[in-house]
């Protein structure tokens, strides 16, 4: 039987997932309320170690939707973690050039200087293995491998969870940075503007406004490619993840959260316009690049279950994530997810 939540912790990534709705709405709230619960961020806590649970997923008694990298890390490195559903909303996934570089296609990509991050001070470097794992893909469409093309470390000694967030008029901003973490996230830009490395990986619709903003050629984008595999990365398929102790003791609280993505989803496919003036906050972005990353059909990619094609997905790349060293192990995911709160949001759906 479940016991009663105080507080439940909740944490989402800067792309479309039916919970960012679902908070954004003020229905999870709503609903959690009901039953005596209160709502706290993560990423808004002033203390560093709730922050990072984003990352690591060591905070009792939170959820978490995003992208998968941070939930397989803590899971390969013995977390009790436990999965309630995949979301896969396809978006773009770029290999940019400069145009002086001359690298028009994947083929032109060999023996050139590609940057990476090299984030030097966290648990798990997931903006490095999300740039490996384009790379990779798409390179193996051309029967080339990673060791065909020179790795360039941008290194980065600031930390992920450095500085708090907050919400202002909907929109999760971060407050606090220094300028030298803002310029972390665009050192491989930097490094490209300068001549220092030919190509870099960037997705989303971020990537696609700097691709646009800088003139930059597009070498690939797998993010479109007809092959599920090769258009798996960070982001798809995404993680609706909770602790273990949240639904040994609180499951009806598990399925609440369930619930309420499915029901922020299924309203989403009504509601094509608001979806997009919804992601363009969630993305911190305009409503243009979020249709020219996610598509004019953004709402339709909504949609969290346990499909076989996320659960493969997921398994190839926990896989690709051992390969590279980014985690200590791999796993069986069948072993990590747990279908009894979508079994249960999905009937209660249905009564109603």
């Amino acid at each position: 039987m479940s016991q009663k939540l105080d507080t439940l912790w909740y944490t989402r990534c800067p792309v479309p997932t039916g919970l960012g709705i679902a908070i954004q709405q003020g229905w999870l709230e709503e609903a959690f309320r009901a039953k005596g619960t209160s709502l706290s961020s993560l990423l808004e806590s002033n203390d560093f170690s709730k922050r990072e649970s984003h990352f690591s997923h060591t905070v009792q008694n939170s959820v978490r939707h995003g992208g998968n990298i941070p939930a397989i890390s803590a899971r390969a490195r013995g977390r009790d973690t436990r999965v309630l559903g995949l979301s896969w909303a396809d978006e773009t996934q770029l290999i940019l050039a400069s145009p002086e570089s001359g690298i028009k296609t994947v083929r032109d990509l060999k023996a050139r200087r590609f940057g990476v991050p090299n984030w030097k001070t966290v648990e798990i470097d997931f903006s490095r293995a999300q740039a490996i794992r384009g790379l990779e893909n798409a390179l193996r469409l051309e029967g080339l491998e990673v060791s065909d093309v020179e790795l360039v470390d941008q290194d980065i000694d600031t930390h992920y969870s450095e500085g708090q967030a907050e919400t202002l008029a909907g929109t999760l901003t971060w407050q606090g940075r220094s300028t030298s973490r803002a310029r972390a996230n665009n050192l491989e830009l930097i490094a490209l503007l300068r001549g220092e490395v030919d190509a870099i990986f960037l997705k989303g619709a971020s990537g696609a406004q700097i691709a646009h903003q800088f003139g930059l050629t597009t070498v690939i984008d797998t993010g479109i490619h007809p092959d599920p595999l090769v258009r798996s990365n960070n982001g798809t398929p995404r993680t609706l993840a909770v602790d273990g102790h949240l639904v040994d003791n609180h499951f009806d609280a598990a399925g609440t959260i369930v619930e309420q993505v499915l029901r922020a989803e299924a309203w989403a496919q009504e509601h094509p316009s608001d979806v997009r003036r919804y992601l363009a906050r969630e993305t911190n972005s305009s409503e243009y690049w979020v249709s020219i990353a996610y598509g004019q059909d953004a709402q339709t990619r909504l949609k969290t279950d346990l499909s076989e094609q996320s659960v493969t997905a997921i398994q190839d790349f926990t896989n690709f994530l051992h390969r590279w060293n980014f985690i200590p192990q791999s796993f069986d995911v069948h072993d990590w997810i747990d279908a009894r709160p979508l079994e249960a949001a999905r009937s209660v759906a249905l009564a109603v």
